[in-house]
């Protein structure tokens, strides 16, 4: 490698990865553009099409319903953006009801809604004493996570009545088996998070996680590309014209 190669690879690395946090009009979105500022991205909170499908990665968060956040989504075009980044291995973080609108669907005060379809499975209400399910809880994370490296053993903040409680999905091919970790809350038992090559979500907030948070965005940027300049990163992703 020759001094401009070198030059050139440390200014990628250096540079903060650049990422959209889909604004589909869910609250509590500006807690989660600072909390992946304070953890050294670049972020955009915009539902631009070649913004979101430019960056480095993209954020989905979701407050609320099923239905309603899934609504606002496909709204902006959000299916399609996350179905162009996953088809070019970009990544795709959902946060929240962000995570459960991954699923085929949601069912919700005896209402089922269709959901995203990026994995198998339902939403449904907590089979528990206490509902929501609001505080601190540990999760059970796989060995080979890299989401949780370093803060297995650590506590995340739950806001939630509806959860994904079973995992569907078989492994496809060769393809390296989605990574599923689980929590628990008043004996009921539910999927906290998936790690599933380019696409990453979880139950829990991050944000309001504290420093356990903080260090699980932080592992999630450092599995992001850098992609350059967004006008030269978004070719090649959008569809052609018809």
């Amino acid at each position: 490698m020759d001094r401009r190669e070198g030059e050139e690879q440390v200014s990628a690395e250096a540079t903060a990865p650049r990422v959209v946090v889909l604004d589909h009009g869910s609250g509590n979105v500006r807690s989660v553009v600072r909390a992946l500022e304070a953890a050294g991205a670049e972020v955009e909170l915009t539902a631009d099409r070649k913004s979101a499908l430019a960056a480095d990665g993209l954020v989905v968060p979701g407050v609320g319903a099923f239905a309603s956040t899934c609504e606002q989504v496909l709204a902006v075009g959000g299916d399609r953006l996350i179905e162009r980044r996953l088809a070019g291995g970009l990544p795709v973080l959902g946060i929240c009801v962000g995570l459960q609108i991954l699923f085929d669907a949601g069912t919700e005060h005896g209402v089922r809604s269709a959901g995203l379809g990026q994995w198998p499975g339902e939403i449904t209400r907590l089979e528990a004493s206490v509902v929501p399910h609001m505080g601190w809880n540990t999760v059970e994370a796989p060995t080979e996570t890299r989401l949780f490296a370093g803060i297995e053993e650590e506590r995340f903040y739950f806001v939630h009545s509806y959860a994904a409680r079973t995992w569907e999905m078989e492994p496809i091919g060769s393809l390296p088996a989605p990574l599923v970790t689980w929590a628990e809350h008043d004996g009921d038992r539910f999927i906290a998070a998936v790690e599933n090559a380019a696409l990453t979500a979880t139950q829990f907030h991050p944000e309001k996680s504290g420093e356990a948070g903080a260090a699980l965005l932080s592992n999630w940027l450092r599995t992001l590309p850098r992609r350059g300049t967004a006008a030269g990163a978004a070719e090649g992703l959008e569809e052609p014209v018809r």
